[in-house]
């Protein structure tokens, strides 16, 4: 259909004034169907120009590259602050709850059996000597109690007799007792150890100790040749002056009281009347003499008697312990190497070799003239794989037993297995002649008996740590999920807080 109006017709019309048009900007941009008033809307902000209208006046038009700020690094750790860290000892937790009429461990409650599963704290005065001697451990559950306590269990009641036996003037006094201990991870083989420093310090023992042996063989400390005659045997000096000084810490009240009575011409920092602990300071302050001057020491902490013309001097010693903690890597070559590149076997260290020959029967005398034990221990979470340690092991058990060497029962190595030969020989010596020396044993440690759990979970729940109703029917069932009472396993169980919902 054709439009009515002709294109002259809408020439002719009258155009609107441009000033009564809106302007393109001011026309809202949005949606048609908007509710809100155009109006209200707040204005367009102007796009800056992007087209470059060359420098200014006097302004370069070079390139400006901004310089990045330094960023601020955490400053490193000082030396040493690390290990330090990683080794710390938490003793104490002051949230935990007071045990009310917790017994200590003393020289009678060591030996009673009627505390058996319970748990005895620590004498305050006694805790400085046991960190001397690193007795406690980082991964141990220290940290999560009022005090350090210790749980009296059966193999505590033996050891705790056996000193009483030996610190007392019965027939039992000057007995050595030399025991390889063993048992499965967690079991408690470390913690026993110190129980026996404990007990050695209540008895007035000399406790000499070897935290971990790893460190002696695993190229830590520094060494040398022990002297220009013997290029096949190496001394640590570094480490025996640790041995020193922790001896000397753990120790000062009785070596303050023992003097020299024998004669060093070798050694003419050592005079006659000296106190022992001055003896261990001239070879904490000398390390170049640190290993004749331990020498010097044992042999007095060892006399029976003293030398023409220093009787005065001389006053009875009293017995010792030894404890070597962690012994299966003195049982292979250390890291160390010879003057050849060559790997030096752990028994070519003096230090290793000392230790090691205390498990021999003494010709003449026991090994500890004046009474004493010996106690290593193995690890089960740092063990290494050792077949003819495993084997020496056997063999020492089975000649206890009283197995005979050429009978078809003597455990022996597995064929084509190629042991080391030293290993076996440092255990394969004869019976002791000595009537107060012990022969050496294997102690296999395990879990607790029910009522030895029971009684260590008790001391949970009385800390505060567990919120449960300690019962026979729920301590065995702890019992049998912490592997027939592994400790290790009954700690963990027993520090989960566990709160009744509402």
């Amino acid at each position: 259909m054709a439009s009515s109006f002709c294109r002259g017709c809408l020439t002719q019309l009258r155009q609107t004034p441009r000033a009564i048009l809106p302007s393109p900007t001011s026309i809202p941009r949005g949606s048609l169907f908007h509710t809100s008033a155009a109006l209200n809307a707040s204005p367009l902000m102007k796009k800056k120009n992007t087209q470059s209208t060359g420098p200014k006046f006097r302004e370069t038009s070079s390139a400006k590259i901004k310089k990045k700020r330094p960023t601020e690094r955490a400053r490193p750790p000082a030396i040493g602050e690390r290990k330090a860290l990683r080794k710390r000892i938490v003793l104490s937790n002051p949230n935990a709850l007071e045990v009310e009429g917790m017994l200590e461990l003393t020289g009678e409650t060591m030996v009673d059996s009627r505390l058996r599963g319970s748990v005895l704290a620590l004498p305050v005065p006694m805790i400085d000597q046991l960190r001397a001697v690193q007795a406690f451990k980082p991964s141990q559950g220290w940290s999560i109690f009022r005090r350090p306590g210790t749980v009296l269990r059966r193999e505590t009641l033996e050891m705790g007799r056996f000193f009483d036996n030996v610190s007392g003037e019965g027939a039992g006094k000057g007995i050595v007792d030399k025991k390889i201990i063993t048992g499965p991870r967690r079991t408690g083989k470390t913690v026993h150890l110190l129980q026996a420093m404990a007990m050695g310090f209540t008895k007035g023992w000399v406790v000499v100790t070897v935290p971990e042996a790893q460190e002696l063989v695993n190229g830590h400390t520094s060494y040398a040749p022990l002297s220009n005659e013997q290029l096949s045997l190496y001394v640590q000096n570094q480490a025996t002056v640790a041995l020193l000084q922790r001896t000397a810490t753990a120790n000062k009240k009785v070596l303050s009281k023992l003097r020299v009575s024998h004669k060093y011409p070798n050694m003419p920092a050592i005079k006659p009347g000296m106190t022992l602990e001055e003896v261990a300071n001239v070879g904490i302050q000398d390390h170049a003499n640190a290993w004749p001057v331990f020498q010097a020491l044992w042999a007095e902490l060892t006399a029976k008697s003293a030398e023409s013309g220093l009787e005065k001097h001389f006053s009875p010693r009293p017995p010792m312990l030894v404890t070597v903690d962690n012994i299966g890597h003195w049982m292979q070559k250390s890291t160390y190497r010879n003057s050849k590149h060559e790997l030096i076997h752990a028994h070519d260290l003096v230090f290793v070799r000392h230790f090691l020959d205390l498990l021999k029967p003494g010709k003449e005398q026991a090994t500890l003239p004046n009474g004493g034990a010996l106690l290593y221990s193995t690890s089960g979470s740092n063990f290494p794989a050792i077949h003819a340690f495993d084997v020496a092991l056997k063999q020492v058990t089975a000649r206890h037993a009283g197995v005979d060497p050429s009978s078809s029962e003597f455990p022996l190595s597995k064929p084509y297995s190629y042991p080391d030969e030293r290993i076996l020989e440092a255990f394969n010596f004869p019976k002791p002649t000595v009537a107060n020396e012990g022969a050496l044993t294997v102690q296999n440690i395990g879990g607790l008996t029910k009522d030895e759990a029971r009684g260590f979970l008790e001391y949970f729940a009385r800390s505060g740590l567990l919120r449960e109703t300690v019962s026979d029917e729920w301590a065995s069932e702890k019992w049998t999920l912490s592997g027939g009472g592994v400790i290790g396993e009954l700690e963990k169980l027993g520090r989960r807080v566990r709160v009744p919902a509402a």
